[in-house]
């Protein structure tokens, strides 16, 4: 009896370890979207489309892994729409890896797809949106074990062929920018400061204002993609250890040779000077230009009052100063050469100093306000620039605690802003005073869309 208790105890067990081996053989491992997807990379306010540089990059989109719950092989789909909601979507490009690049050929595509064009004579076509997501999923392109990442409008304009030849200045944001201490606070206080393409392809050209701090070069402000600093300092980039660039603040045009690696960063600006603007110097410093790279030229929108003024580099007498003493439109060093101002009042300057072409027109401009700068106008605004048709920069602005709007013409009989939610879109709903603490900083406007305008405050 006790012999067959413990063959009939054996053989329950071996039943149940087989029937336990079946069960583990039956068990399916079921991939199922999980979590949200997103891009990673860091989009432009706005991308200048033009022929000339079809070839060259306009926007490497890289992503996190789909999240599909388990271990499988996946693949990427990157998708377009120029309609925003996907029933025209097309397809741009697959990949099992995390990034797909478009060229400015591929949105120039688009955009003439989209009835999109650079003639004068109707602006309003000049610019559109497009609409871009991914679609990961696992095994072949039918298979509903997908999911999609969340969309990214992208805002694209086409340069007006204002000469019959050509479109814009065929000069492009690269994918290449300076990160550091003495520009972004290493990427935390805003994006790379861009470099632009040149007429040479190989060389690089940024102007940017730095502080007292560290730099380095980096592609697509992805540390895993190339960056380079200068170790040895001897004007030759390289990757080595402890190789930040150190500077001082000051505004600066650096350059930058891919193919050999050389490059150069000297003191570089541009600026109103005279007794329509600081007393010649004497009342603080010149206005700033700004590059706008659509024009390849240099820009301020500034508030002028009457008398004359000269445009001086480096804010030095003894270096190039221009004035205009035939007032033909182009910029000369002659005698008695001073630009005259007769109607005090809001102007934009923008200067080509390859070809000396200068214009001077009044304009509206937008300016800050409030108990955190000028205790609402007991002072002048400081003004915005307009870099291009929708986008404005106020570049170190001093703030102290307190609040500012954003105001046409230092007048609040004009259209001003707000934001009341602090959602980063300018309103004009009431109680909208936008709160700010002491510091220096960049704020940006962006009027792609007139109706819903936003605004970026960078920490400098």
């Amino acid at each position: 009896m006790k012999n067959f208790k413990i063959f009939l105890s054996l053989a329950v067990i071996a039943f149940l370890s087989f029937y336990s081996c079946e069960e583990n053989d039956d068990l399916v491992f079921t991939a199922q979207p999980q979590g949200e997807f997103s891009f990673s990379n860091t989009f432009l306010d706005q991308y200048i489309l033009t022929s000339q540089a079809s070839s060259n990059l306009a926007e490497r989109f890289t992503w996190q892994d789909a999240n599909f719950g388990v271990q499988v092989n996946t693949t990427y789909e990157l998708q377009v729409s120029t309609v925003g909601d996907f029933s025209d979507m097309e397809i741009i490009g697959e990949t099992t890896g995390n990034e797909l690049a478009v060229t400015i050929g591929e949105m120039l595509t688009l955009a003439n797809d989209a009835g999109l064009n650079n003639d004068p004579a109707t602006p309003e076509l000049n610019s559109g949106t497009f609409t871009f997501r991914v679609r990961a999923y696992v095994g072949d392109a039918v298979s509903t074990t997908e999911k999609y990442s969340f969309p990214q409008a992208l805002n694209v304009f086409l340069a007006p062929n204002s000469n019959g030849g050509g479109s814009g200045s065929g000069i492009m944001i690269s994918e290449w920018g300076v990160i550091g201490s003495a520009a972004n606070d290493w990427g935390n206080a805003g994006p790379d400061l861009p470099f632009y393409t040149t007429t040479d392809p190989d060389v690089l050209v940024a102007y940017v204002n730095l502080k007292d701090g560290e730099i380095k070069l980096r592609q697509s402000m992805d540390w895993n993609l190339p960056n380079y600093g200068d170790a040895t300092g001897d004007g030759i980039l390289d990757q080595d250890a402890n190789n930040n660039i150190a500077v001082t603040a000051g505004d600066y045009k650096i350059e930058f040779n891919t193919a050999t690696l050389a490059y150069s960063i000297v003191p570089f600006s541009y600026g109103i000077v005279g007794s329509a603007w600081n007393d010649w110097g004497n009342a603080g410093p010149d206005a700033k230009m700004f590059y706008d790279y659509t024009s390849d030229s240099f820009k301020v929108g500034v508030k002028l009052q009457a008398g004359e003024f000269k445009i001086r580099f480096n804010q030095d007498w003894s270096l190039p100063n221009y004035g205009d003493a035939t007032g033909d439109g182009i910029l000369d060093q002659d005698a008695n050469n001073n630009i005259e101002i007769t109607t005090p009042g809001f102007y934009v300057l923008s200067a080509n100093f390859t070809t000396l072409e200068y214009t001077l027109v009044q304009s509206d401009l937008w300016g800050i306000v409030g108990s955190g700068y000028n205790d609402w106008g007991a002072t002048s605004d400081f003004m915005f620039t307009p870099l291009t048709d929708t986008n404005w920069l106020a570049q170190n602005v001093m703030l102290i605690n307190g609040e500012i709007k954003i105001r046409q013409n230092e007048d609040w009989n004009l259209p001003n802003y707000g934001d009341a939610t602090g959602d980063g879109i300018l309103d004009q709903d009431s109680n909208n005073n936008i709160p700010v603490t002491m510091g220096t900083y960049d704020i940006k406007l962006d009027f792609t869309d007139p109706g819903a305008p936003t605004y970026t405050i960078i920490t400098k």
